[in-house]
């Protein structure tokens, strides 16, 4: 199975070279790995560039983009930028971010995983960042939710759901139309991989109302907003971001932003999320 990968790297010098050394020592080695870097200002560069001279399916191209570290759109333009430059020559897809080191087995037990199961569209392992001294499951990771750090699409599927959504929510949009689109979603805990950047530590203050607007433009609605929005906050132990999701939110409502899915997959996902609500509800 044919793995290629595109890395979008905002000024990851401390860590795109443990990522790329861990990649380069797979038991099952991925096909082409493009590193994009996006408007960095360190050494991310030359890093990349070392790498690629060592390991011909390492290459390394530039985006000029904002400073700005915003989730979302920022690191999806880059991910395009590097797919970009791909042929359609691979079985699996993976946008993974530049901060992961991987066990050495990840890709041939993603490949067994996708072999296994022809209706798996995505698959990935579970992320752990360092706490003491010690490597702990980062409080976002769930079983039925891959992080958008490590995703891997089949083809097929990253085909048929439109690829990746421009705009923040993109990680979740994925997974919702790859069930609608009746493929499956596998998340693997043996898996560990270390996330030497915890999720969100480098967004800035720009970025505080895109979540409530994903949500707006996945077609949530309020009520389901509003126990997403709460819930989120509640993990991240911070009221003030339940205020500012609702806030996007509405920002969204008024200006009639753009939805990212139709009303048919709109109705689809309000559906699938009230019973996942009502589940644990009742469970």
């Amino acid at each position: 199975m044919d793995f290629y990968i595109v890395i979008p790297a905002h000024n990851e010098a401390d860590s795109i070279g443990l990522t790329l050394e861990s990649l380069t020592q797979q038991t099952l080695l991925p096909k082409k790995i493009v590193v994009v870097n996006d408007n960095s200002i360190d050494n991310t560069e030359t890093l990349v560039n070392g790498y690629s001279a060592r390991y011909p399916f390492i290459k390394l191209v530039t985006n000029v983009s904002s400073n700005a570290h915003l989730p979302g759109s920022k690191i999806i333009n880059a991910f395009y930028k590097g797919y970009s430059t791909l042929d359609e020559n691979y079985d699996v897809i993976c946008k993974f971010d530049a901060d992961l080191i991987f066990p050495n087995n990840y890709l041939e037990t993603l490949s067994k995983h996708f072999n296994a199961e022809p209706k798996l569209g995505m698959a990935a392992g579970f992320c752990y960042i360092k706490k003491n001294n010690d490597w702990v499951l980062e409080n976002l990771t769930r079983q039925d939710h891959i992080r958008g750090a490590l995703k891997a699409y089949r083809k097929a599927c990253f085909l048929e759901i439109g690829k990746l959504k421009r705009s923040m929510g993109w990680d979740t949009v994925d997974e919702l139309l790859a069930k609608y689109y009746n493929w499956t979603l596998l998340t693997d805990t043996n898996l560990q991989v270390k996330h030497l950047k915890p999720t969100g530590i480098s967004y800035n203050k720009a970025s505080k109302y895109l979540q409530g607007e994903a949500m707006y433009k996945m077609r949530y609605g309020f009520f389901i907003t509003l126990i997403s929005a709460a819930k989120l906050a509640y993990k991240k132990s911070s009221f003030r971001l339940f205020r500012d999701y609702m806030l996007g939110y509405f920002k969204a409502l008024k200006a009639k932003k753009a939805h990212l899915v139709s009303k048919k997959e709109g109705l689809f996902i309000r559906k699938l999320r009230w019973k996942g609500i009502l589940n644990k509800f009742s469970g």
